[in-house]
């Protein structure tokens, strides 16, 4: 990349040219119809430069091959130029193969591979704590705990799966279709069942409501949209070419996830502002509690990525919104874990849902079996109020009412 500057020049300031022509001939400075090159001050040899030509009336011609031994790290450009006006309908057909120290991965993905074999690990360890306290309370579980499951299942295979796509293309120099398929289809169902669930949370499922009601056609019309949505750009960003996407097309497939990912935050944090209104007008005190931490992480992930800012090293663009997730995670698993007192933010009947201020000890108030003694004296003392000259109709019709 350093010697792009010693490729093209320009006659007296004027428009860069990679090609010779008529005005730069007449200066001295090259022959007209050639490319325009000068060696590199910086890195002796370069840049590589081998000519091919027609040989008479040939229509094809072959470039023998050649293989270049690279002794620096960094970025390498293969540019393929013809300045022949004759060679304006040339078509090149073959192929070029990088291979790194390491592996046939670039520079930019390589450290992708030891990343996700990482994120493997630490999958697997959240799953064996998870599942050990699944074990232990399986009994107090609770629905919402059972998607969370879910998705650190789905996790665990998501991050299997990328790991063996980096390896085996790292091993072959050919991209697996098959398993880079699986890989993407398995981010994209996390990643929407992982938004459905704190949209979930944040409406109070399982916690402050039963069921989700009405409103689970749109959400499961959302998750579905989205999961469409994402898993058509996944595949076009990991199984085909970035580069063969024009802006338009690329910004056709962006912006419908974009704007799907909006709603679903201006959803979670609308539900959320009125889950805490509702459990603090109850009084609700260790569920409100929970639901702040929970409102507290949100909104520290929200500002995290909105004030991120992408590095020089490209891969750790998708290796930071695969740790900002996977943090969002551990906090659900902290604040939802399974243990002997999960039954305590247990939706359990609005009707008579009404807690003590006391955070540790939590009292459920339900009305007396039997009626009061103050239930019992209301007739008598109205029929003595109709000994006193009141009407014994008007009585009975308040009795009847009562």
């Amino acid at each position: 990349v350093e010697d792009r500057e010693a490729i093209g020049g320009s006659a007296f300031g004027g428009q860069r040219a990679v090609c010779c022509t008529a005005d730069l001939a007449k200066l001295g400075v090259c022959p007209e119809g050639e490319m325009i090159h000068r060696p590199s001050t910086k890195n002796p040899g370069w840049p590589k430069v081998f000519g091919i030509s027609f040989s008479e009336d040939d229509e094809v011609t072959t470039l023998p091959l050649k293989s270049i031994q690279i002794t620096k790290t960094g970025m390498y450009n293969l540019y393929f130029i013809h300045c022949d006006l004759n060679l304006k309908d040339l078509i090149i057909e073959g192929k070029t193969v990088w291979k790194n120290p390491t592996g046939y991965l670039s520079g930019r993905m390589e450290p992708l591979m030891n990343f996700y074999g990482f994120m493997s690990l630490v999958f697997v360890i959240l799953g064996i704590f998870w599942f050990m306290q699944y074990a232990r309370f399986w009994r107090e579980f609770l629905p919402l705990q059972n998607f969370i499951t879910l998705v650190i299942t789905l996790g665990m295979l998501e991050m299997a799966l990328w790991y063996f796509d980096y390896a085996e293309f790292n091993g072959s120099g050919t991209r697996p279709i098959g398993i880079t398929m699986w890989a993407v289809t398995f981010d994209t169902i996390k990643h929407t069942i992982a938004r459905i669930i704190i949209l979930m949370v944040s409406m109070g499922y399982g916690v402050v409501r039963p069921t989700l009601g009405g409103l689970t056609s749109k959400v499961t019309m959302l998750g579905a949209t989205f999961f469409l949505a994402s898993e058509i750009l996944e595949l076009v960003e990991n199984v085909g070419a970035v580069s063969d996407l024009s802006g338009k097309a690329r910004l056709f497939l962006v912006l419908p996830v974009a704007i799907l990912d909006a709603f679903f935050i201006l959803w979670i944090f609308t539900s959320l502002s009125s889950t805490l209104n509702k459990l603090q007008t109850k009084r609700m005190v260790a569920k409100l509690d929970i639901y702040r931490k929970f409102t507290n992480a949100l909104a520290v992930v929200v500002i995290v990525s909105v004030g991120w800012i992408c590095y020089e090293n490209a891969w750790i663009i998708p290796a930071f919104w695969q740790i900002l997730s996977f943090s969002l995670l551990c906090v659900i698993c902290v604040l939802w874990a399974p243990s002997q007192n999960s039954t305590r933010y247990a939706y359990s009947g609005e009707a008579n849902e009404d807690f003590d201020k006391d955070d540790t000890n939590l009292t459920l108030i339900k009305p007396s079996p039997t009626p009061s003694k103050d239930f019992r004296t209301v007739p008598e003392t109205r029929t003595a109020q109709g000994s006193n000259g009141a009407s014994s109709n008007g009585d009975l019709e308040e009795d009847k009412t009562e």
